[in-house]
C-alpha cells in the first residue's frame, strides 16, 4: 500500500478528527473526545499554533493515520515536544506507517533542538509499547498519570 507522510493542513482535520474518535474507541474512552474539527483548525493553524500535525496519507487523499504533537518544557531538561497521539488506522498497522509518522515526529523535535520527546501508552496496549520499545523509547512504568479535568479545575477553583 503507498502512503505518504506530510504535514497536516486545516483541511485535514474532519479526517484527524474521526482518527481521534477511532482511538478513543479503542482505548474504551468513546464519549470523552469534547475537541470539534473547529477547534482543531483554530488551535493547529491559527497563530498562536498550539500542535503541529503530522498525518499519513493514501493515494486517493484517506488520511490514515496521525501524529500531534506540541511544546513543552521541562524543569530537568529544557524544551521537549510532547506526542499527544500516533494514530494507525486498525487496517494499515504493521505497514511501516506508525514507524514513518514517528520518524516525522522525532525528526520535528531533532530540527527544533528540543531534548527530549515524551508520551503516555496504556499500560494494557501491549503492541504499542513493543512498538515504542523497538524504537528505542524507554517506557517508564514507575511514573503515574496525573490530570485535573475541566469539572476538576472548576472544583479546585470553587474550593479556594
Amino acid at each position: 500500500m503507498n502512503y505518504i507522510i506530510r504535514e497536516a493542513t486545516a483541511v485535514d482535520m474532519p479526517q484527524v478528527l474521526g482518527l481521534i474518535k477511532e482511538l478513543a474507541l479503542f482505548e474504551k474512552e468513546e464519549h470523552a473526545v469534547e475537541v470539534t474539527v473547529q477547534d482543531l483548525v483554530n488551535d493547529g493553524f491559527t497563530a498562536p499554533k498550539k500542535f503541529h500535525c503530522f498525518v499519513g496519507v493514501m493515494e486517493d487523499e484517506t488520511i490514515v493515520g496521525m501524529a500531534l504533537v506540541y511544546p513543552r518544557y521541562s524543569t530537568w531538561k529544557g524544551p521537549v515536544i510532547h506526542l499527544e497521539d500516533l494514530i494507525v488506522t486498525k487496517k494499515m498497522r504493521g505497514s511501516g506507517m506508525g514507524s514513518a509518522l514517528l520518524t516525522a515526529v522525532v525528526k520535528y523535535g531533532y530540527e527544533l533542538g528540543v531534548r527530549r520527546i515524551c508520551w503516555e501508552v496504556l499500560d494494557w496496549n501491549e503492541p504499542a509499547i513493543r512498538f515504542y520499545e523497538d524504537k528505542g523509547a524507554k517506557v517508564m512504568r514507575d511514573w503515574d498519570v496525573v490530570q485535573l479535568d475541566e469539572q476538576g479545575i472548576h472544583n479546585f477553583m470553587n474550593n479556594l
